[in-house]
């Protein structure tokens, strides 16, 4: 999952530089979405790990 938000933000920033403005944004904010997905499923990861040793 973090592989592929950091494949979006590179091609946001790539795009950016290029002039691709809309696109840009989009390829930005699907990159957000998708680390903090991430994000959410590592704390939950962390969580279960921490009650299954219990």
């Amino acid at each position: 999952m973090l592989r592929y938000a950091l494949i979006f933000f590179v091609i946001a920033i790539v795009a950016a530089l290029l002039g691709f403005g809309g696109f840009a944004g989009a390829a930005a904010g699907i990159a957000k979405i998708l680390f903090y997905i991430f994000l959410v499923l590592l704390v939950i990861s962390l969580i279960s790990g921490l009650f299954r040793r219990a």
